[in-house]
């Protein structure tokens, strides 16, 4: 959410956001509303107005008749004023709906296109796998007995999965390292439900928008999360921080569900589309400065860039462009990973600035150097995301004869470097 304000002043570029993220969105109906209401407030203050002096005409000794008429008259008053707060409130609800959608300018290095074909490769680091006889990650879960996709599917359906013996220690190994990481980094960390309120979805701009892909369990009226995001933007939110408390660095670490909606087409064997998986987050909330946000946005790329090369993984780094980042962001990298079976680079990482949009949606402020109250700025990206970061491990690590290369940073919670399945 933006301010309406700075939406006044800021239209044409406000237009032009729209265009470039493609977000459906009548800037002018906006507008119009802010006008219309702006314009009803002032009439209502009026109202209220007339309507006080008329009740103070009752002083004094007066007529039958004369008290008739005051209160004939204040009764027209407040029939107005319910008429008037009446339309008000309708339109206030669009306008509110309305707010929810204005996308954040995005920052002016940002490239411009219409989807991730115009997204720009800024780093590419890491050597490639060689062999030309590599299996796919499926075909070595299976080979060493470390998955059930058939049993588990007639429990829990498609796009379910269900890790078995090493590679449940290696998914773990991956998020004790991960999480040491983040500590060594200075990141607080947190173990979070994976569920929330409507407003905590709202409020991380994962609603209205992107509400198809979210699990709803109506009786409690609590919809499942598929990011800590969503839990970190409003652990703090409606309060007023202390600025010299800034910046919060948080490792968020929750289950996470996603429906998948609309995933028909892409590739979906194995685990890199699931409905289930486990993650670990990075959220910063910092000062309102841009610069600020700039330096933490390159130390959250380089704390992933980081993990990626303890593991040893090819990775490339992604500038993403207007059409694919979302109506929040005001700039965002994906890392991608490479893939042997798909032959290309796979998003396991993506890091986000969205300034103030979350924070007004959340109420999120702190009290400056200046006594002053100002908005915070957020920022997130994927600390390590698995089962999708796992099928990268393995296609990448592989052996000819199925075993797996463990690297010296998963060694320790390994206790070898190299991961043999069971046959049996």
């Amino acid at each position: 959410m933006l301010d309406i304000k700075y939406i006044r002043h800021q239209s044409e570029a406000i237009k032009k956001a729209i265009q470039v993220k493609s977000i459906d969105l009548d800037l002018e109906e906006l507008l119009l509303l802010d006008k219309e209401l702006t314009k009803a407030r002032q009439t209502l203050q009026e109202l209220q107005r007339q309507k006080k002096a008329n009740a103070q005409k009752f002083k004094g000794t007066l007529s039958n008749t004369e008290k008739q008429k005051i209160a004939q008259a204040g009764k027209d008053i407040a029939l107005r004023i319910s008429e008037l707060q009446s339309g008000m409130d309708e339109k206030q609800s669009r306008f509110q709906d309305l707010m929810l959608k204005v996308p954040n300018i995005p920052s002016e290095d940002s490239p411009i296109g219409k989807d991730d074909s115009a997204n720009e490769v800024i780093k590419t680091r890491g050597e490639k796998p060689k062999s030309r006889s590599l299996k796919n990650h499926l075909d070595l879960l299976i080979q060493n007995n470390w998955v059930d996709f058939k049993r588990i599917a007639q429990v829990s359906g498609s796009r379910s999965y269900c890790l078995k013996n090493e590679a449940v220690l290696l998914e773990q190994a991956f998020i004790q390292w991960s999480l040491q990481h983040l500590i060594k980094a200075g990141f607080e960390i947190f173990s979070l439900p994976n569920f929330g309120d409507r407003s905590s979805f709202i409020g991380s701009g994962h609603f209205p928008e992107g509400e198809e892909q979210v699990y709803y369990i109506e009786k409690d009226n609590i919809y499942l999360t598929g990011t800590a995001e969503v839990i970190l933007n409003s652990l703090y939110r409606g309060e007023i921080l202390s600025g010299e408390k800034l910046p919060l660095l948080m490792g968020g670490l929750s289950p996470c569900f996603r429906r998948e909606a609309g995933s028909a087409g892409k590739e979906v064997r194995g685990l890199l589309r699931v409905h289930q998986f486990v993650k670990l987050e990075q959220y910063v909330i910092c000062e309102n400065n841009k610069e600020e946000a700039h330096r933490w946005h390159t130390f959250l790329l380089k704390t992933s860039e980081e993990i990626l090369q303890a593991l040893e993984l090819p990775y490339r780094v992604v500038k993403v462009s207007t059409g694919d980042m979302g109506a929040g962001k005001y700039k965002m990298h994906d890392v991608e990973c490479w893939l042997p079976s798909l032959n290309k680079y796979v998003e396991t990482h993506s890091c986000s600035s969205l300034l103030d949009w979350q924070a007004r949606r959340t109420n999120l402020r702190y009290r400056g150097k200046d006594n002053k109250v100002h908005y915070c700025y957020t920022l997130n990206n994927t600390a390590m995301a698995s089962p999708r970061l796992l099928a990268v491990f393995l296609e990448n690590h592989q052996r000819e004869d199925g075993a797996i290369y463990i690297p010296p940073a998963l060694k320790t919670y390994l206790g070898t470097s190299c991961l043999v399945g069971s046959t049996k």
